[in-house]
């Protein structure tokens, strides 16, 4: 049994907002990414996966318990950082620590001491009212809360949103080291970096469906290579580009007028003949452009003009 589990979750708020029959696991000591802009469903998701919402079909289990029926009874074994910090008003940062100790009846002092040390929140800190911290101290706040119970399962909706680059490598190592101890955690971030660096298989949603779920390390080497082919003369750049626009081995991405550069992809299969065609050119480069994580999710959105800017 994975330890979370979506199934074919349904919520429909109309207009083709919510998520639709979106299916994934998660299993023991793995981190899954889960990538996608603004309303295209990811904190939908979540809120179903943490039991805040009832879905109109499908279901979200964490340790095989559905998570809006036994939303209790999962509490204690689940850390979890909103998108969006929204912290009680009237309450000091100490204050807001104890009320969650207390919801979730664990006092691990010497693991929120470890976990207030790393990131770096001291006491003056603490002692401030929420109302009046930074956004800076907000987010670690609620990052050291996800984590001071020490739970099996962490549920992270842009964990280092408002975070300095500092603290946010402090994040990646963190994530790291709980991935080592066997925690169970959901990613989801708009830094294609932080979910490259830490995650094993990667979901992207796009208006409410999954499109793409893959192993993280496969996107690193894939049989599919990505070269730019640098011209010498204008008129043989014109040439292949017209000869090759609709080939099979050799695949064209992109043209520059401009540069006289092409962007091909092949299969490694093809690459002796790729080679081969390139010689009747008069070629000043040909190099491989690795692809990216952020260059396989925009294959995906680069139709849309705008997506907010924030993923």
């Amino acid at each position: 049994m994975s330890v979370i589990e979506v199934d074919n979750l349904t919520k429909d708020y109309g207009s083709g907002r919510g998520v639709f029959d979106v299916s994934f696991n998660i299993e023991k000591g793995e981190v899954f990414g889960f990538l996608g802009p603004n309303g295209s469903g990811k904190s939908t998701t979540i809120r179903h996966l943490m039991g805040f919402s009832k879905p109109d079909s499908g279901e979200t289990k964490i340790f095989g318990k559905d998570t809006f029926k036994r939303y209790y009874d999962i509490l204690k074994d689940v850390g979890y950082i909103p998108g969006e910090i929204a912290l009680p008003e009237g309450l000091t940062g100490w204050e807001f620590i104890r009320m969650i100790q207390d919801m979730t009846k664990i006092h691990n002092e010497e693991r929120l001491q470890k976990v207030l040390n790393l990131f770096e929140l001291n006491d003056t800190n603490l002692r401030c009212e929420t109302k009046r911290m930074s956004l800076g101290v907000k987010r670690k706040l609620a990052v050291v809360v996800a984590f001071m119970n020490d739970p099996d399962v962490l549920i992270l909706d842009e964990p280092t949103s408002g975070l300095d680059p500092v603290m946010q490598e402090v994040f990646i190592d963190f994530v790291k080291e709980e991935k080592k101890r066997g925690k169970t955690i959901l990613l989801s971030s708009h830094i294609f970096s932080e979910v490259e660096a830490t995650c094993d298989r990667i979901a992207i949603i796009k208006d409410g469906r999954i499109v793409s779920e893959f192993v993280a390390d496969d996107l690193k080497h894939t049989s599919t290579k990505y070269y730019v082919v640098d011209f010498e003369k204008k008129g043989e750049y014109e040439v292949f580009c017209e000869k090759f626009k609709h080939t099979t081995k050799i695949k064209i991405i992109d043209c520059d007028d401009e540069k006289k550069e092409v962007l091909i992809c092949t299969n490694d299969k093809h690459i002796n003949y790729v080679v081969e065609v390139l010689n009747d050119y008069a070629i000043k480069e040909f190099s491989n452009k690795k692809e990216t994580l952020e260059d396989y999710f925009m294959k995906f959105y680069k139709e849309d003009k705008d997506f907010g800017g924030a993923l």
